[in-house]
């Protein structure tokens, strides 16, 4: 996979990242609350390593 194709899958998870924190408003999650804020942190965890990975003006 190509430096690329990665930065735009990545793009498309921020994305989505956007959308479970608009979902975490929600009043009426219940006990969906817990998934939510897991996958947020996995997500950070991915962003955070890829921004390690490739740091900006190193490709």
């Amino acid at each position: 996979m190509d430096a690329q194709t990665l930065k735009e899958r990545i793009a498309l998870i921020e994305d989505k990242r956007e959308s479970l924190l608009k979902l975490l408003e929600q009043p009426n999650l219940g006990t969906l609350r817990i998934d939510v804020n897991q996958a947020l942190e996995e997500i950070d965890d991915l962003l955070d390593e890829f921004k390690r990975t490739f740091p900006e003006g190193r490709e």
